[in-house]
């Protein structure tokens, strides 16, 4: 089953109200309104695009190591994922698919890493919760998901929602404000440049991993198969 496919299956459970979620339609009406008004805003066609330069970034692991862009792409090609945090089952079911894929990428020469605003404490729960061996970056303030257009802050009667489902933001991210990264996947060049960009508004749909394997051709100068 493709990645997609596993979002739309639970997608249609949750808004189904099946166990163990069980919300009301009311939820399901103002996550489609707050998705919808993202979409219109025209945020996601002003993020960065493929040619565009990748924005240099150093951020922590888990265990408080730095990572930076600069370290990761002496390495060879990079592929970045933005995504929400972990309570976000659609983002872990993207990390798992991600992790599938990570021989494939690594067999090309590229190094993955995950980026979200949350604090290491949950990144290290992503890690087991999700079993993944690449590395997951905290981006306090979502500072570089700015840098490549993506952090976006939550209307006021979403921040009611997310109350009202016990989604404390600010306690998941050690920051005050309410902001959060749209969903991105990256493929960058050892030059910096950015050679795939997938960028969604709408946080229950991912690209499949696959998608990013004739970019990984390129940045490798290998003729795809």
């Amino acid at each position: 089953m493709t990645l997609q496919a596993k979002l739309d299956a639970f997608k249609a459970d949750f808004e189904a109200g099946k166990p163990p979620y069980k919300v009301p339609y009311s939820v399901i009406e103002t996550m489609r309104r707050a998705t919808a008004e993202l979409i219109a805003s025209g945020a996601a066609e002003r993020a960065l695009k493929a040619g565009d330069k990748l924005p240099a970034f150093n951020l922590s692991d888990p265990e408080g190591k730095a990572v930076s862009s600069s370290d990761l792409l002496a390495r060879g090609p990079l592929v970045i994922s933005f995504y929400r945090g972990v309570w976000c089952p659609y983002c872990n079911m993207e990390l798992q698919a991600l992790e599938e894929a990570l021989p494939k990428f690594r067999e090309l020469g590229a190094s993955l890493v995950a980026i979200s605003p949350q604090n290491p404490v949950n990144s290290r729960k992503s890690v087991r919760q999700n079993n993944l061996t690449f590395p997951i970056l905290s981006d306090p303030n979502n500072e570089v998901a700015a840098a490549f257009g993506l952090r976006f802050e939550l209307q006021d009667y979403l921040v009611d929602l997310y109350k009202s489902l016990k989604n404390d933001l600010p306690a998941f991210n050690g920051d005050p404000s309410w902001t959060l990264p749209m969903p991105a996947r990256y493929v960058v060049g050892q030059d910096g440049i950015i050679l795939y960009a997938e960028v969604n508004p709408d946080y229950t749909h991912r690209p499949e991993p696959e998608d990013m394997v004739p970019a990984l051709h390129v940045a490798a100068g290998r003729t795809p198969a």
